[in-house]
């Protein structure tokens, strides 16, 4: 892959952050009833962080979880014949709550969908909830973000990468070609 742009800066990601912590305890009228689960990898750094802002703002503690979704997805046998499965900890019910599921990007919304079908296996949610950093368009499936840190529209040949420095030792947004 090359390098082509950078799109957000750490302080536009800290930035986005907030704002989407905002917008989650605004459409929930606050965050009773609330739990927060980062899709691996990068939605969970980003769950951590929103669940801090939460905090900061509300003065409340919610759940964070982590939602491993590689046995869920539907082109499993198309990424990797010998795929690498983490761990996934939710160390609370889910059942009756609101869930915010937290990505760093849609795309197909294939990985969103994954998710939803692991969480069955966890209980029944009042609600899902979508929260991404990066919406780039080209969905593949009827299923949209609630919460959105940015739109950037790409081409099919471009590959976006959100960063943490929890994952990757720097925050940021950047387009590569392919």
């Amino acid at each position: 892959m090359k390098f082509k742009t950078q799109i957000m800066n750490s302080t536009d990601v800290e930035r986005a952050l907030v704002r989407l912590s905002h917008q989650i305890i605004e459409k929930n009228n606050g965050v009773s009833d609330l739990c927060l689960l980062g899709i691996k990898t990068r939605g969970v750094p980003m769950a951590q962080r929103i669940a801090a802002n939460i905090r900061s703002i509300e003065g409340t503690e919610i759940p964070v979880g982590e939602i491993d979704i590689t046995m869920y997805r539907d082109d499993l046998s198309k990424i990797n014949i010998d795929p690498v499965i983490n761990q996934t900890n939710i160390s609370f019910p889910i059942e009756d709550k609101t869930v915010v599921l937290v990505d760093d990007v849609i795309f197909t919304g294939r990985t969103a969908r994954a998710a939803m079908d692991a969480l069955k296996d966890y209980g029944r949610p009042a609600r899902i909830q979508l929260c991404v950093m990066i919406d780039r368009g080209h969905s593949e499936l009827p299923i949209k973000a609630t919460y959105v840190g940015k739109n950037i529209p790409t081409s099919l040949s471009e590959v976006v990468l959100v960063n943490f420095d929890e994952t990757d030792g720097v925050t940021g947004v950047v387009i590569n070609e392919i």
